[in-house]
């Protein structure tokens, strides 16, 4: 008999689960690294191997086999959600998508350039880590809320959050990616080609395009350009027809497609797996008097701190009432001032792609620690911020 599910519903099921282990994960790396034991954590963490075999070269370390590696399988998720989002969610239509894809401009756009404005004369390249928004950590905010925060609400930040990705990853694409090498910019395209043409013969074997999908990774790796980008591209190009086979039922539609089929069965290790590692391994900063000094005088964590704890509410609240305003597009159901403050702040914790900027963004360890400390800094805050503005709504109901 088939399992029922809801897609939309599981999704955002799984994103709130994982935020609590996320967290632990993340507070886990900082007390390793803080403990007697550092030193075996983070010649861990160093430990690599180089093979090169004439047209085979690969040089890794556990902590790139985590971020190269691991987080493709976690971008080939988001890709699938985005693609998912396109086809038959909040982005399925103009009307739909106008108003989560306006507000997340305002909340990409004006983190960005108050980080500009704070540390643009010293490192300018750090412009992105306060543009991104955590799914996991923020819907799973919301989803602790309760009934103060309606559905259309939830909906409306897994939206912004999704774009905030589509943007994040086009940032990493075309910003973070140096020595382009152009034969195997080739060699990329064509995997994609190779893709598409098993698509058109309606080819279906998982495995076929698994093993499509590593040529595609190996050749951005070679390519300069990042190659998680390779998850990405493969969640969009996974086709959107039914997968008759399949021991799932869609509650909502009756059917199940590969998009969906995928995203169920990989979305448990990307959430509660992958990226608690990718926490684990990524927020393991020294904390020391020094380095708490030399954050807290740092314009580049203020400019991180700043963008997404006032930047992100600010810029998402100011577009999403001057759309509504302009009637392009029609705010959230029963969203207010408050509400879209409180909501734009839960997408002011960055936390898991922030971290990844940032490690993009800056080759320094000491401009990378100093980045890892706002972000999660700037996280907690903007958690706190959302929590008790929409506890403020639950307490006096007669506000909403």
């Amino acid at each position: 008999m088939a399992r029922k599910i809801s897609p939309l519903k599981d999704f955002l099921h799984k994103e709130s689960s994982s935020g609590a282990l996320l967290v632990l994960a993340a507070v886990l790396g900082l007390i390793i690294a803080n403990s007697p034991i550092s030193d075996r954590y983070f010649d861990f963490l160093a430990l690599g191997f180089t093979l090169d075999s004439g047209l085979l070269y690969l040089k890794l370390t556990v902590l790139k086999i985590i971020n190269y590696g691991l987080m493709t399988i976690f971008f080939f998720v988001v890709g699938l959600e985005i693609k998912r989002e396109l086809v038959s969610g909040h982005l399925s239509s103009v009307k739909k998508a106008a108003m989560p894809f306006i507000a997340a401009i305002g909340g990409m756009a004006l983190p960005a350039g108050i980080y500009l404005a704070i540390a643009g004369d010293v490192a300018p390249e750090g412009w992105a880590v306060p543009v991104a928004t955590d799914i996991a950590l923020a819907v799973g905010l919301l989803a602790m809320m309760g009934p103060v925060v309606t559905f259309s609400l939830r909906s409306f930040l897994l939206a912004l959050a999704v774009i905030d990705d589509i943007g994040a990853i086009l940032i990493i694409a075309l910003v973070y990616s140096s020595g382009i090498a152009f034969s195997w910019v080739l060699a990329s395209c064509g995997s994609v080609l190779l893709i598409l043409a098993l698509k058109k013969m309606n080819v279906t074997s998982i495995f076929t395009y698994i093993l499509c999908g590593l040529l595609l990774w190996y050749g951005l790796y070679r390519t300069g350009v990042h190659p998680t980008l390779a998850g990405v591209i493969l969640g969009l190009l996974t086709p959107s027809i039914v997968k008759e086979d399949s021991d799932l039922e869609d509650t909502d539609d009756g059917s199940i497609s590969y998009i969906e089929y995928l995203q169920i069965k990989l979305h448990p290790y990307s959430s509660l797996i992958i990226v608690p590692i990718f926490a684990m391994a990524n927020t393991g900063v020294v904390i020391t008097e020094d380095s708490l000094r030399a954050a807290t005088s740092s314009v580049i964590a203020w400019g991180i701190f700043l963008g997404l704890v006032i930047g992100k509410p600010l810029g998402v609240l100011a577009l999403a009432l001057a759309a509504s305003k302009a009637r392009i597009a029609d705010l959230p159901k029963d969203a207010n001032i408050g509400k879209l403050v409180a909501t734009g702040s839960a997408a002011g914790i960055g936390f898991t792609v922030a971290l990844f900027i940032a490690d993009l963004a800056f080759e320094n360890q000491e401009l990378q620690n100093i980045a890892v400390v706002a972000v999660i800094a700037a996280s907690i805050v903007s958690a706190v911020l959302s929590t008790l503005i929409f506890k403020a709504y639950r307490s006096n109901p007669k506000q909403s």
